[in-house]
């Protein structure tokens, strides 16, 4: 319990909607490799600041977004009643999904699930509330892509809960078919996103300021600290950066598994 607090208070930090913002394409190109047809009951696990809900309300689903951060979810209200869409959002945790067996015909999360502290009741979740037949879709950040990269090098930084398992093993197909493939067929692409910032230094500024983990993160340092990891997240951009015009232009490898429930 004392770790799930600390997320809810990391992640209620800072603006995410900021940050998540960019990561649409992601929750557009899931919301179609499931298929997603109009009127079917939609559910976004970890919704955020909505982005998959919103995507999945585009199609005409019947779409519920759940978070266990109520800032994040008046953000995703606030987008929705923007765009005069139809979304439910209401406050839910991805290992007690608040709502009955079989109640979905999609449920849908964008790097949203995998940081659940316990992964094997999170995924049992996403089964669970998926009727037979049904399809759960994933977007996972890979361990050598470049986020995975990014939270191992915060987590070089910090102390992290003993026995607490890297939320990127859910980018890897090995821990996925662990975790979902005895309740279903697994289809599994490996995609990429592109950060796209100003500059390192300005992706660093949102890193700073509105990403709540990192916000967090780089609160609980000391200034050397603080100094050392600022620099050694600048080269980190370096390595993987395919600008040459001073901009941050990073590919970021992740893997989008779609789920056929038995």
């Amino acid at each position: 319990m004392e770790i799930k607090e600390r997320q809810q208070l990391a992640w209620a930090s800072g603006d995410y909607a900021v940050f998540g913002a960019a990561l649409l394409i992601m929750s557009e190109l899931l919301c179609e490799a499931v298929d997603l047809r109009p009127g079917q009951k939609v559910l976004d696990v970890a919704t955020g600041s909505g982005n998959t809900a919103l995507a999945s309300a585009r199609r005409f689903g019947e779409t519920t977004g759940i978070d266990y951060v109520p800032a994040l979810l008046e953000r995703g209200r606030e987008r929705a009643a923007a765009e005069r869409l139809e979304v439910a959002f209401r406050e839910g945790d991805a290992e007690s999904i608040p709502f009955p067996d079989a109640s979905f015909d999609v449920v849908l999360s964008t790097v949203g699930v995998m940081f659940a502290p316990d992964q094997e009741k999170a995924a049992g979740e996403l089964l669970r509330v998926c009727r037979p037949g049904g399809r759960i879709g994933l977007a996972n950040w890979t361990p050598d892509g470049f986020a995975g990269e990014l939270g191992s090098l915060f987590g070089s930084y910090l102390t992290f809960s003993p026995g607490l398992k890297p939320p990127v093993l859910w980018g890897t197909e090995g821990r996925l078919r662990e975790l979902l493939g005895g309740a279903g067929d697994l289809r599994i692409a490996r995609r990429s996103f592109v950060f796209r910032y100003r500059s390192a230094l300005h992706y660093l500024e949102i890193l700073k300021t509105q990403l709540g983990p990192t916000r967090e993160a780089f609160l609980a340092l000391d200034p050397e600290k603080q100094e050392r990891l600022t620099g050694d997240v600048v080269d980190l951009v370096g390595r993987f950066n395919r600008s040459e015009d001073g901009t941050m232009v990073v590919p970021s490898d992740y893997l989008e598994v779609v789920v056929t429930r038995r």
